[in-house]
């Protein structure tokens, strides 16, 4: 764990090694959050990552939305990725609930042209794979902003795990 000071005396390279990977194979977002540097909290980091993917060329959201691995899948995933997808119970998925997540999963990205994404912290595979299905009636607008708000909690909750909160209140 860091705190906001020893994130603060990071050089560029060592706070993209470091902090980056929050964003799923994307560092360049804390590459230009650097450029903000030195961060009063931890609230204002997590902004300016934001602020760096809102910011972004569609192209370059589409792609971040497009590093994340598919939900109950058995592709190779970040060590981050498999130990949400465990906690919600996904790694434990029968034989039948995976050929069903596979085919929400294939339908999903063909119907969106990026994969489904949520921030499963606080979910079973039950409430997962409801989520899914609901979420397959969504046009492809609100899946894309629906997909940047789950990535934004997704990094929320990383960051959380990775940088002390301060004492004098600071936090995400």
């Amino acid at each position: 764990m860091y705190s906001i000071e020893e994130i603060n005396g990071m050089n560029r390279q060592e706070f993209i090694e470091k902090i980056g990977w929050v964003f799923e194979y994307s560092p360049w977002i804390a590459n230009k959050t650097w450029d903000y540097h030195p961060f009063p909290s931890l609230q204002v980091l997590y902004q300016l990552m934001v602020q760096a993917v809102t910011e972004a060329p569609i192209g370059d959201q589409l792609d971040l939305i497009r590093a994340h691995p598919d939900l109950g899948g058995k592709l190779k995933m970040t060590d981050s990725s498999v130990k949400e997808q465990k906690g919600a119970g996904l790694d434990a998925l029968s034989e039948k609930e995976y050929q069903e997540f596979a085919a929400l999963n294939k339908a999903y990205s063909e119907k969106f042209g990026f994969p489904f994404i949520l921030a499963v912290k606080g979910h079973t595979k039950d409430s997962i794979y409801k989520a899914m299905k609901d979420r397959l009636n969504h046009s492809k607008e609100q899946e894309f902003q629906t997909a940047l708000t789950q990535i934004f909690a997704i990094s929320k909750f990383r960051l959380n795990d990775i940088v002390k909160l301060e004492t004098k209140g600071q936090g995400a």
